[in-house]
């Protein structure tokens, strides 16, 4: 998670952002998309992923969020009002 992100009222877990998703949220154009997302959903987004004990579960993790970073009005595969 950004650290400029205000995670005072978060009560769980928060949940650093790895290097390399990071990168992949840059390279697909996708990082801003990322950061208008609450700070809820970002913590959630990399504690799940990094809580995956297989590389192609956690692949498949990261391919999820790009996804609906990418469409917009998804989290976790529900809809979401807060997006696009």
């Amino acid at each position: 998670m950004d650290s400029s992100v205000d995670t005072s009222r978060m009560k769980r877990e928060i949940h650093p952002m790895p290097e390399d998703i990071r990168a992949v949220l840059q390279q697909r154009g996708l990082g801003a998309a990322y950061d208008a997302r609450p700070a809820y959903q970002q913590n959630d987004y990399i504690g799940w992923i990094g809580r995956a004990r297989r590389p192609e579960t956690r692949q498949k993790r990261i391919d999820q969020m790009l996804d609906e970073l990418a469409a917009g009005g998804v989290y976790m595969r529900m809809k979401w009002s807060g997006g696009s």
